[in-house]
């Protein structure tokens, strides 16, 4: 199965936080996009993600940790644990969930 990414239909997470999913039989893949400025409220869930930074410069603290997140950056957060995230420039990432997020559907 084939996707092209920018006829999936965006849904904006929160303000400045668009994101295109798509779905396999385990996972879900995220294509985001995040405006310079743009804040994701701390937050966990059971899921494990990974999230590789394609451009931009991200500013994000996991389970208290903040570090500055660059292109060519992939992170773990593991199931459970509070982040949040400060874009400080506008950002491209790839944010992978598993099991499949039934909320992004």
């Amino acid at each position: 199965m084939d996707f092209n990414i920018s006829k999936i239909p965006q849904k904006e997470l929160v303000k400045g936080i668009k994101g295109r999913y798509i779905h396999t039989e385990n996972t879900t893949i995220g294509f985001i996009d995040i405006e310079k400025g743009a804040i994701l409220p701390a937050h966990s869930h059971f899921h494990e993600q990974t999230t590789q930074i394609i451009s931009g410069k991200l500013e994000m603290t996991i389970d208290g940790i903040t570090k500055i997140l660059e292109p060519g950056t992939i992170t773990i957060i593991p199931s459970n644990i509070v982040h949040s995230a400060i874009a400080i420039t506008k950002c491209v990432l790839t944010d992978t969930f598993y099991p499949i997020r039934e909320d992004y559907k």
